[in-house]
C-alpha cells in the first residue's frame, strides 16, 4: 500500500535566504568578483604614481643641468684674464705672456664656446683651434707691444729671409690685427724696427681696409712679392678667397693678440672679431688636413 507524503512549502523568505547564501558559496568558491567596488581607481594610482616619479626625474634632471651650468661658469671663470694682466698705460694684456700652447689653445676655445652659445656640441668642436698649431712663446717674458714685435719675431722665428721673387704676394710672414689703426702701427713698427733686427729692407704689404680698396690690393699683391703682410680677419679672408694672396712661402701666422683698446679688449675679446679670426686661421690653406700646420700660429 503507498503512500503519499506532503512535503511542507518553505516561506517565501527562507527561499530567497538560502539562494543568496548559494550564490555567496559560488561567488568565493570561484575567488569571483567581489560584491563591493573599491573606492579608490588602481589605474589612476598607478598613473599619479608614473607622473610623481617622471616629476622626480625631471627635477633631478633641473639639478643636473644646473649643476653644469655651475661647472662650466667656474671654468669660464678659472680661464678669464685677470684684471691686473690689464696694462691701459701700454696697452697690452700680460697674461698671453705666461700662456703656453695648451693654455691659449684652452683659452682661445673657451671663447668660442662662449660666444657660440646656440651652436651644438659638434658645431663648437669644429671651431676648436689645436694646440699643435700654435707656438709656444712663452720664453717671452717682455710686455708685448708693437716696438718690440720685430724682436721678438727674431727671437721665436730666427730665419726672416727674404722671400723669393715668385710667386707674387705670397710673405713667409702674415701678421692679423683687430683694426686697420692697429695695422697701421704694427706696419709702421715692423719697417723700423726689422732692420734693427738685422732684417734688411723688409718688404712689409698694408692688407686692411682703410688703406686702400680691395680691387687696388689684389693688383697690388699680383704684381709684387711681399715678405710680411699685415691685416685684419675679414680683408685677409678676402685677398684669400680671391688667390691673391698666396700661402706658397708661409712660415707663420702672427696674432696680434696682447694689444688691448682703452676699454681692454683685445681681438679675442669682441665677438665681433674673434668669428672672423678663428674662421681665418682654420682655413683649409692653413690647416686643411690632420698634421697640417703645426706650430704655423704664433700669438704675441
Amino acid at each position: 500500500m503507498s503512500r503519499n507524503f506532503l512535503i511542507p512549502s518553505l516561506p517565501t523568505s527562507l527561499v530567497a535566504i538560502s539562494n543568496a547564501n548559494y550564490n555567496m558559496s559560488d561567488s568565493e568558491a570561484e575567488g569571483g568578483v567581489p560584491l563591493i567596488e573599491p573606492e579608490f581607481d588602481a589605474l589612476s594610482t598607478s598613473k599619479k604614481r608614473k607622473r610623481a616619479g617622471e616629476t622626480e626625474e625631471g627635477h633631478d634632471d633641473k639639478k643636473a643641468l644646473k649643476k653644469a651650468k655651475r661647472k662650466e661658469k667656474k671654468k669660464q671663470k678659472m680661464k678669464s684674464i685677470n684684471e691686473d694682466d690689464l696694462d691701459v698705460e701700454l696697452g697690452v694684456n700680460r697674461a698671453f705672456e705666461r700662456m703656453d700652447s695648451q693654455l691659449l689653445a684652452d683659452y682661445i676655445n673657451s671663447r668660442t664656446r662662449l660666444y657660440g652659445k646656440d651652436l651644438s656640441s659638434v658645431e663648437l668642436e669644429e671651431l676648436f683651434v689645436p694646440s699643435r698649431t700654435i707656438k709656444d712663446t712663452s720664453s717671452w717674458s717682455e710686455p708685448r707691444k708693437s716696438d718690440s714685435l720685430s724682436a721678438f719675431l727674431k727671437k721665436q722665428c730666427k730665419k726672416l729671409e727674404p722671400t723669393p721673387d715668385k710667386p707674387k704676394g705670397a710673405p713667409h710672414t702674415i701678421v692679423v690685427t683687430a683694426s686697420g689703426i692697429r695695422a697701421a702701427d704694427v706696419v709702421r713698427s715692423l719697417k723700423t724696427g726689422l732692420p734693427k733686427a738685422g732684417i734688411k729692407d723688409p718688404n712689409v704689404a698694408k692688407l686692411f681696409a682703410k688703406h686702400m680698396k680691395i680691387a687696388e690690393q689684389i693688383q697690388q699683391l699680383k704684381k709684387h712679392k711681399i715678405d710680411y703682410g699685415v691685416g685684419t680677419p675679414d680683408r685677409l679672408s678676402a685677398l684669400l678667397d680671391q688667390d691673391a694672396l698666396s700661402t706658397a712661402n708661409l712660415k707663420r701666422v702672427v696674432v696680434d693678440a696682447s694689444y688691448i683698446d682703452q676699454k681692454k679688449r683685445g681681438i679675442l675679446d669682441m665677438k665681433e672679431l674673434h668669428e672672423p679670426l678663428i674662421k681665418l686661421l682654420l682655413r683649409k690653406e692653413f690647416v686643411g688636413d690632420e698634421g697640417d700646420g703645426n706650430e704655423l700660429f704664433v700669438f704675441y
